[in-house]
């Protein structure tokens, strides 16, 4: 399934990198640093820039939602244990077989 997805946008990846093959100068503004590469390969490290950008923002958000579930599992194992306590306890007390009176 994976291939049937991946192959044909490495397909338009490479058309697209074969196509816009021209010069660029890539510069930081308050300096004269700059580099020549062509425009496919400006494009697509800032697209890998922003997926990056954005998947950490992704992973940030997340981080929240991620300690809600780890309490939640913890509350479930603490109450699952306090489950089989019980259970236990009334295996006790009906093996011991105490009648109680009547109430009244």
């Amino acid at each position: 399934m994976r291939v049937i997805i991946t192959f044909p946008l490495l397909v338009l990846l490479i058309l697209f990198a074969l196509s816009n093959g021209d010069p660029v100068r890539i510069g930081l503004w308050p300096t004269d640093v700059g580099v020549i590469v062509p425009v496919s390969v400006a494009v697509m490290v800032g697209m890998a820039g922003a997926f990056l950008v954005g998947a950490l923002f992704v992973w940030i958000g997340e981080l929240g939602q991620r300690r809600r579930a780890r309490r939640a599992e913890a509350r479930v194992r603490a109450l699952d244990q306090q489950l089989e306590a019980l259970k236990a306890r009334l295996s006790q007390a009906s093996s011991s077989s105490v009648t109680l009176p009547p109430p009244g």
